[in-house]
């Protein structure tokens, strides 16, 4: 299974637009952005991880009055994130290997990083935790539990992959990061499973 994931990036690519057409744009995680941003001030750095095209999540963030900035890893999902939010600054990155120079007020990770393998995971979260600034929050849609499991975008399936809700913890700990709450299979954002921690302040 975990051959799939070798492929996220050229599925994101292939599928951009059909997924662009298809994605709910209700904004049912406006709860839950709202508590990761709830010390953030206007003009605030906010990172939309694995930003896709833009809708409704970077729109939102643009709206708010936050200095947004969307990283993805498919230049065809970028492309529309950039022509559609020219206001925010739009990066091409893997969260994998992230090192963006800067760090955030708030972190999002709607609907991404579940895309890597347990492996990268473990791996990239403590490089992602370091992009936060004292006090800000990361939230991410992580599994219910440990395990594999294959999505779908567009008309091509996807892989997703989770840790265990105490390795999340144990991971956030050692980079200064304090797990506020895991909901799994959260109903209010529509079966999602949330992860949100914070940074300690200085």
């Amino acid at each position: 299974m975990t051959a799939l994931s070798d492929q996220t990036r050229a599925i994101y690519d292939r599928e951009a637009q059909r997924y662009d057409l298809g994605r709910n744009r209700s904004l049912f995680e406006r709860p839950w952005l709202d508590r990761a941003l709830a010390d953030v001030p206007k003009g605030g750095a906010v990172l939309d991880l694995g930003c896709g095209a833009g809708e409704p999540i970077g729109r939102y963030l643009v709206d708010q009055g936050y200095d947004v900035t969307g990283a993805d890893f498919s230049q065809a999902m970028l492309a529309i994130f950039r022509s559609r939010l020219p206001q925010a600054r739009a990066v091409l990155a893997d969260m994998r290997q992230l090192d963006l120079g800067q760090s955030f007020d708030a972190i999002i990770g709607w609907g991404s990083f579940f895309h890597l393998t347990a492996q990268d995971q473990r791996a990239a979260l403590p490089r992602i935790a370091a992009h936060l600034a004292p006090g800000g929050r990361l939230l991410l849609t992580v599994g219910p539990e440990a395990g594999e499991a294959i999505g779908s975008v567009g008309r091509s399936q996807v892989y997703h992959a989770s840790l265990g809700h105490e390795d999340y913890v144990s991971i956030l700990s050692n980079t200064e990061c304090r797990t506020e709450e895991f909901a799994p299979n959260d109903a209010g954002a529509q079966g999602h499973s949330l992860l949100l921690a914070r940074r300690n302040p200085c």
